[in-house]
């Protein structure tokens, strides 16, 4: 089969289009021929060796966390999926990626494609999907009647967290730049806030109960943020690399978010998708050979959004 993958880590020049071996599934594994995986920011510090810490990856290594196609092989004892299921899954982090026209995957971890897209397509869900729910629901607890600030609204998680929040009744302050703004407008955003004009301390007049940070912002910004919050709530951050901060004088919660995969939660998400509930936007769809341009771009901050890798 063909793959896309890196035997030593560095740039985006360490990425080869290759041939590979076809993996067999052993127990509880399927093989999915893949329709697509997606670029993930994550995907660009695992290649650089930055990430071998927290996801230790063996060499050669095949990228692409989220998968969308179909299972043509299964393990012993596998019976939540069959052959011919059109499915999409978090892979594990540590393992092959789905930059490959096969991959393996845990069974447990798949759940079926949305019905009322293209499968390619389905791929821009997961992952960032699945850190938009968990952020929300898991950690910031959000009900509705709530008001929660998403900083950095105009990515892809920022995207399905502002319409998973105006879903359920929160009242959402966003910011996003002006090249973004209306799409998270149309999300469904309250109020957008231009944060390369604007001071979004001082344009926040009412308390939040949630803040959740997706944006590279400077650690004294991030706390700042923190005196948004009303007393007892939380500020859940994605940006790992720099703590969360709290305030525990006043009952403030600093969450670290690390997303994990999550069948049930991503077969709630897809099911939104298939009524319509839910809108997974795609950028741009590129051929599998393109993926070392496309990591390049996206190390340069040209990618124009979620953008999906098509595997044939």
């Amino acid at each position: 089969m063909k793959a896309v993958r890196f035997h030593e880590f560095g740039g985006p020049d360490v990425l080869r289009y290759e041939d590979a071996e076809q993996p067999v599934p052993g127990a509880g594994q399927v093989r999915i021929r893949v329709a697509a995986t997606s670029f993930n920011g994550v995907d660009g510090n695992i290649r650089a060796g930055y990430m071998q810490g927290p996801i230790p990856v063996r060499l050669p290594h095949t990228p692409g966390i989220d998968v969308a196609g179909t299972v043509d092989a299964v393990g012993d004892g596998v019976d939540e999926v069959a052959v011919g299921d059109r499915v999409i899954g978090f892979l594990p982090m540590t393992g092959p990626g789905a930059a490959a026209e096969y991959v393996i995957a845990p069974a447990d971890i798949l759940t079926g494609a949305p019905k009322n897209i293209p499968l390619a397509d389905a791929a821009a869900l997961p992952l960032v999907g699945l850190t938009a729910w968990q952020a929300l629901f898991d950690h910031g607890k959000v009900t509705a009647g709530q008001r929660v600030l998403i900083n950095g609204a105009g990515g892809a998680v920022g995207g399905y967290a502002v319409q998973l929040a105006a879903e359920i009744g929160a009242r959402v302050i966003a910011t996003a730049s002006p090249r973004s703004a209306e799409r998270v407008r149309a999300a469904g955003a309250d109020e957008v806030i231009d944060h390369t004009t604007t001071d979004v301390i001082a344009a926040v007049t009412e308390p939040v109960d949630l803040v959740l940070n997706l944006a590279p912002v400077a650690p004294e910004q991030l706390a700042a943020l923190v005196t948004l919050i009303r007393d007892g709530g939380a500020l859940v951050n994605t940006t790992v690399w720099m703590p969360a901060p709290s305030d525990e004088a006043r009952g403030v919660r600093g969450i670290d978010l690390f997303v994990r995969s999550d069948a049930d939660q991503l077969a709630d998400l897809a099911a939104r998708v298939s009524t319509g509930e839910l809108r997974v936007e795609v950028a741009e769809r590129v051929a599998l050979a393109d993926l070392p341009a496309l990591h390049a771009r996206a190390g340069a901050g040209e990618l124009p959004g979620k953008t999906v890798v098509l595997a044939s």
